[in-house]
């Protein structure tokens, strides 16, 4: 189905694991029960994703999303797939980043939140993510994927029949582990008041101090946190 990256969490506490992937693909393409849509509060159609799953789909996605009235900032609807693999296309609409002070952590939560609630009660077995507001919308990519996974990990843990893929479009983006994410995250905000050192070369000094030469490894986790790559 696509490309899985390196982030694969699986309990086997029941009959069926809970299990959260981070997968590098083409959302219009993975078959699953739903797929959800970083939707514009018009629910018309936009660029990006939301771009993307409406051409799939085909155009009557549009007529039905004609009929339910637009959408809020952090709430969800839910249409049919159409011509997509997706049983449901579910639509939710992500905060535009300003500062991180206007309420954005809360409402991208709440898109998540709202999204699998949805999902489970349209009995929904596999639901795949993008990366919502990461886009145009401006959300820091790695506080993006850590309030994304976040609240995954807090549903499955009442939903643990569901099986979440959370997809990546980019060519670098999240081949670095999770982990490795947040421990970089941590090395930023330990070292944000030196002033001999770009973020750049904070990430790289990171990695160096790990013994960690690879090039490729470091260039991944400089492309997912928006840094200049270096080869």
């Amino acid at each position: 189905m696509a490309r899985s990256a390196t982030y694969d969490r699986t309990a086997v506490t029941s009959q069926k694991p809970m299990s959260l992937q981070v997968i590098i693909a083409d959302i219009t393409k993975i078959k699953c029960d739903a797929i959800v849509n970083a939707a514009n509060s018009s629910l018309l159609g936009g660029g990006g994703v939301d771009g993307a799953i409406h051409a799939a789909a085909g155009p009557e996605l549009l007529k039905e999303c004609m009929t339910l009235g637009g959408c809020e900032t952090g709430r969800a609807k839910i249409t049919g797939g159409y011509n997509l693999p997706a049983r449901y296309v579910i639509h939710t609409v992500g905060p535009v980043y300003f500062d991180g002070k206007h309420n954005e952590p809360e409402l991208l939560a709440s898109c998540y939140r709202e999204s699998m609630e949805l999902a489970a009660l349209c009995g929904c077995e596999t639901v795949a993510f993008p990366l919502i507001s990461a886009g145009v919308y401006g959300y820091p990519k790695e506080e993006a994927f850590r309030i994304a996974v976040s609240e995954i990990e807090e549903f499955l843990s009442g939903h643990r029949e569901m099986e979440i893929y959370l997809v990546i479009y980019e060519r670098y983006s999240f081949r670095v582990s999770r982990q490795t994410i947040n421990d970089i995250i941590g090395y930023l905000d330990e070292n944000s008041a030196r002033t001999d050192a770009s973020r750049a070369e904070l990430i790289t000094e990171f990695f160096h101090r790990r013994g960690v030469t690879n090039a490729s490894e470091i260039n991944a986790a400089l492309y997912t946190f928006n840094q200049p790559v270096t080869e």
